[in-house]
């Protein structure tokens, strides 16, 4: 008979652990903080709003990649981890409830910002918690676990709280700089400590943060339509948006996720876990910021499209919509060709030159049809993807992935 106590251990992982559904339900309340985040954006469609957004969309991921580390080395379908995530979940959901209010709290209620920050802390607590009861004998993991806790989670928690008490400007500047020192913390902190059991489970997991990110983008086209009638313009920029998505998706799944679980599977100890943290803690950030924030343009976009009453079909986009539309694109193109050249040591050009255009053009975009600019973004994305196959494939830049060479 199984006792309570053999139901609450923490089971270590090995190296063939794959994603178990337990973290598959963790991540449905991401789905919505994400949607949150687009949310809190859309509805101040300001460059100081976009900054304030990617600021949460920070902590956000923060949170994620904890547990996305955790889940590594501990499986998340046992009894004590479970019972962890669950609550995790819940206070996550409370922080996504919080999100649209976070910058202007609405009267009435619990303090939105100061709950934001509280839920957060608490987030970090019982990840740091979780860590040290996984292997109470790892020495090297706990004085990881104590350096973490006093440069990487305290000060930044400070700050936050310093932060809820301000309005506007402030607020977002004070957070920003607790999200530099969190960042900054983990360099500091070292990499002993700190490991990968599984590469397969890793590359995995962020594959999955970027499908969900890809999901919000889709998610924005229906609600950038919800309450017209669906015409042929509604239909074609509908169709353009989600050939935007896939594109987006097998750039990703065809030519970036494969290289670094491969790279990490030929890797050991600290040079392991250095690559995962920048690879996928730190270079997964730009690729899931820009998804989100093309989502917006494209929200806006089958907005203006649907919106005949407002809006002519010749009306541009105008204002920080019209930069995100493609300047989310090119965010992740130039994190993917980041990932790539810290795991290859190759230079990607079609990605560089890509992202750099998208990330250029948002003064043109303003100029034309905002439905002709989300027909432009996507033939420039196919096309991209049709280059950038070619040129890898010309030099064999893309390994075998670890899935592929396993028995």
């Amino acid at each position: 008979m199984t006792t309570h106590g053999e139901r609450a251990r923490l089971t270590p992982t090995a190296d063939d652990h794959k994603v178990t559904p337990a973290e598959l339900f963790f991540d449905l309340v991401f789905v919505y903080a994400i949607t949150q985040v687009t949310a809190l954006m859309a509805a101040d469609p300001t460059a100081l709003r976009l900054l304030g957004g990617m600021v949460v969309l920070a902590l956000l991921w923060w949170c994620w990649c904890c547990f996305a580390w955790l889940g590594n080395v501990v499986r998340a379908d046992s009894g004590g981890l479970f019972a962890v995530l669950v609550a995790v979940m819940a206070v996550v959901l409370i922080v996504s409830l919080t999100v649209p209010e976070v910058y202007r709290d609405a009267p009435g209620g619990i303090p939105a910002p100061l709950l934001f920050v509280l839920c957060y802390g608490a987030v970090r607590v019982l990840h740091l918690t979780t860590y040290w009861l996984s292997d109470p004998d790892d020495k090297a993991l706990h004085a990881t676990l104590r350096r973490t806790a006093l440069l990487s989670v305290l000060p930044p928690f400070a700050l936050l709280l310093l932060g809820a008490a301000f309005e506007g400007v402030p607020r977002i500047l004070i957070w920003l700089s607790a999200v530099a020192i969190d960042y900054a913390g983990i360099f500091i902190t070292g990499k002993s400590g700190w490991r990968v059991a599984s590469p397969a489970h890793f590359s995995e997991r962020h594959g999955l943060i970027v499908i969900i990110a890809l999901g919000e983008s889709i998610v924005a086209i229906g609600v950038g339509v919800t309450g017209y009638d669906v015409t042929v313009p509604v239909l074609i920029a509908a169709s353009l948006g989600l050939l935007v998505a896939a594109a987006l998706w097998h750039l990703y799944f065809h030519g970036v996720s494969e290289p670094p679980e491969h790279r990490l599977a030929e890797l050991t100890g600290d040079a392991r876990t250095v690559l995962a943290r920048d690879v996928y803690t730190f270079l997964h950030l730009p690729l899931v910021a820009g998804v989100v924030i093309t989502a917006l343009g494209m929200k806006t976009t089958l907005h203006q499209v649907a919106d005949t009453g407002h809006y002519g079909l010749t009306e541009p986009l105008h204002g920080m919509p019209a930069w995100a539309l493609a300047g989310g694109a090119g965010l992740f193109l130039l994190g993917s060709a980041a990932i790539l050249l810290r795991t290859t040591g190759r230079h990607s050009p079609s990605l560089l030159i890509g992202g750099t255009v998208c990330l250029a053009v948002g003064p043109a975009v303003t100029l034309i049809p905002a439905l002709a600019a989300l027909a432009a973004l996507a033939a420039t994305l196919t096309g991209l993807l049709l280059l950038h196959g070619r040129t890898t494939g010309a030099r064999g830049a893309r390994p075998q992935s670890s899935r592929e060479t396993r028995p």
